[in-house]
């Protein structure tokens, strides 16, 4: 473990000096294009400066490049990708740090002057990080394709097809580190040739637990693409646990061009998406949702005292109800919500409520309808237990009347649940177990199509639906 964590330093080092003399070198050319080299002196004043100002551009370059997810999986990285990748980044970053710091230069005159600065730091930014960057590169690849760094592997699967994708990945997983220590097997056959070339560590039902006795960091699910309801359930096992998966395509799917073999080769693979958003765009969500909250928490003061006031008025019983429910990665917590049934409205149990609902108060049925009830939950999202958008939190009562129905329904807790969400703009609050099921579509697509953007319209739909008072 630790010599991974001295390739991520190496990287990051690389990309930090590199940027260091990018920026000094840039100050020589930059005097040398203004015509300003002559009889320049460099005095200690200078040299401090100039220090200073290139250590906090290296910082910046090297925080750009852990937003844009340039640390990610670094073993596994692609020379040529890299300089693609790297052009684009430092395009990016070039633009940035000259409308920041280079625009309003007293010494440039003219824009053919700009220009020509420009073009200048792009080109050195580009090329030092790109010489170094894959002098990084080559360095963390020799060690994995020499076997000093290798990722414990597990293939379920046990026909014919597992042992053509075993042989398959011993002659071309040594690219990617994978070393295979076994295989599960799904049913009682078993490929002969297969048990012969890897052990059997134990069944498929049992890869949980076998990821954590053998330090698994990779699975390959080899099993027919046309066996889903198998699939799903291997997946559901796999729900949140910290492991890479790959998963073997039919026809169609590659059809559809869902598969990627930019890191395979020769062994097509669907990989199953770990991280649902970019880093930077993961930094801006939660940002967002601090921000907002608490903008929101300090000017909607007057609607919270309107409405605790008219809380208190409505029914006996406290302002605020508090209800635990599971969050991300399945933490409990308390959701907080302005109260709008009367007191002990469950106490025969746990029951979900409807259109004319007796037990919600004539003050709270409003609430609902213009979604007032919900306005306390702002502090969990600024406390971290939510998100502005997101798949709505459940009780653990109803969660597992549900997974009953449908399994997969875990996939909701890889992410934080929101004040609203496309579920409950599209479907609307559920009044039934099987309606939390048909609900569960619309959460799930939005998982997978996270984005800002999505956010953005998921909230778009809410403000209308607001406005129209169509809540309930």
């Amino acid at each position: 473990m630790l010599l991974r964590r001295i390739q991520y330093l190496k990287l990051v080092a690389a990309d930090f000096g590199a940027a260091l003399l990018a920026w000094v070198a840039f100050f020589l050319v930059r005097k040398y294009l203004l015509s300003e080299l002559t009889g320049y002196h460099f005095s200690e004043g200078v040299l401090f400066y100039l220090s200073g100002a290139a250590v906090m551009i290296a910082l910046f370059w090297t925080t750009l490049y852990g937003l844009l997810g340039e640390y990610r999986d670094i073993f596994r990285k692609s020379r040529l990708s890299e300089l693609i990748r790297l052009a684009r980044a430092s395009l990016l970053g070039t633009v940035v740090i000259f409308f920041a710091l280079l625009l309003d230069d007293q010494g440039v005159n003219n824009y053919h002057a700009y220009y020509k600065t420009f073009t200048a730091y792009y080109l050195l930014h580009f090329t030092i990080t790109a010489v170094l960057r894959i002098w990084a590169v080559s360095s963390v690849q020799g060690l994995v394709r020499g076997g000093v760094i290798s990722f414990p592997t597990l293939l379920i699967g046990s026909n014919r097809l597992a042992l053509s994708t075993y042989r398959e990945l011993a002659r071309t997983g040594r690219h990617l580190g994978l070393r295979l220590v076994g295989f599960a097997p799904i049913g009682a056959a078993i490929d002969p040739e297969l048990a012969q070339a890897l052990p059997e560590v134990g069944s498929y039902q049992q890869v949980p637990d076998l990821i954590q006795s053998l330090a698994i960091e990779q699975i390959i699910i080899a099993i027919e693409p046309s066996e889903h309801l198998r699939i799903q359930e291997i997946l559901t096992l796999l729900e949140g646990l910290p492991v890479g998966i790959s998963v073997l395509p039919d026809l169609y799917q590659m059809l559809l061009g869902s598969v990627k073999v930019n890191h395979l080769f020769g062994t097509p693979l669907i990989e199953i998406k770990q991280d649902l958003l970019p880093i930077w765009q993961q930094v801006f969500k939660r940002a967002l949702d601090v921000g907002a909250s608490g903008l929101f928490l300090l000017l909607a003061w007057p609607v919270y005292l309107f409405t605790a006031s008219m809380v208190r008025s409505s029914s006996p019983g406290p302002i605020f109800y508090r209800q635990q429910r599971v969050g991300k990665n399945g933490v409990p917590f308390n959701i907080i919500k302005f109260r709008s049934m009367y007191v002990d409205a469950e106490r025969l149990g746990p029951s979900l409520s409807s259109d004319y609902d007796p037990r919600i108060t004539p003050w709270g049925r409003f609430m609902r309808r213009v979604r007032l009830d919900e306005f306390p939950q702002f502090w969990n999202v600024l406390k971290g237990d939510m998100s502005l958008v997101g798949p709505r939190p459940e009780r653990q009562f109803f969660i597992d009347q549900i997974v009953k129905i449908a399994p997969h329904y875990r996939h909701l807790h890889r992410v934080r649940p929101g004040i609203t969400s496309l579920g409950q703009v599209k479907y609307g609050y559920a009044e039934t177990v099987p309606q939390m099921v048909e609900r569960l579509k619309f959460d799930i697509l939005y998982i997978e199509n996270m984005s800002l953007a999505m956010d953005f319209r998921v909230l778009l739909y809410t403000l209308k639906i607001i406005v129209e008072g169509r809540g309930k």
